[in-house]
């Protein structure tokens, strides 16, 4: 059972009283709060100051793959959780930054190692902004691939949203189906009596 749902007893959300459901969304706006600036911290403290090379290409490709590990993790806590649909909520807001935050830190990467790729140089910010931008497909304009080799990591980005958007989605929406499915199964049977 994550933490923080232990004090409250395997209800549905419905049948819980408004106080409890009060504390279970408080904590589970803290824990959500906690967690993205925990993954903004990490995203403008990590010394990115070298250029591209083996290694930090390495730790990008390693970052995707922690992303859809992640991923599977989130899954399985929102299946295992009392309240699903909460935890769903959790996973998402957690997973959704990181991912964007994956994107801004190539793009940082790449503009810092050549300025054309972006038509200028990018700070940390301008690269957030940017993966924020082709993430929510609004594309103000502003910040644009100019090189060859950034608009095939924006193309990775824009067809990696329609999965995250869509199939991502969707398996969390199976994951809290089944989450509620594990619970009124649980519910169904009779208790254990020696």
């Amino acid at each position: 059972m994550p933490a923080g749902e232990e004090t409250i007893s395997a209800k549905h959300l419905d049948d819980l009283s408004s106080g409890e459901r009060r504390r279970l969304a408080v904590r589970a706006v803290l824990r959500t709060i906690a967690t993205v600036v925990l993954v903004l911290a990490i995203y403008f403290l990590i010394p990115m100051d070298r250029p591209i090379d083996a290694k930090s290409a390495t730790g990008l490709v390693l970052g995707v793959l922690a992303l859809f590990a992640v991923i599977v993790w989130q899954v399985r806590q929102i299946i295992r959780s009392e309240h699903p649909s909460i935890r769903a909520v959790e996973a998402l807001a957690f997973t959704v930054p990181l991912y964007i935050l994956l994107y801004a830190t190539t793009y940082y990467l790449m503009a810092r190692a050549q300025s054309a790729a972006f038509g200028g140089t990018l700070t940390r910010i301008d690269a957030m902004y940017f993966s924020s931008t082709i993430f929510t497909t609004v594309g103000f304009g502003d910040v644009a691939a100019k090189s060859q080799a950034a608009r095939v990591v924006v193309t990775s980005q824009l067809w990696l949203d329609v999965v995250i958007l869509g199939l991502v989605a969707r398996v969390v929406v199976n994951a809290v189906k089944l989450g509620r499915q594990r619970h009124a199964d649980q519910s169904e049977q009779p208790p254990n009596v020696p």
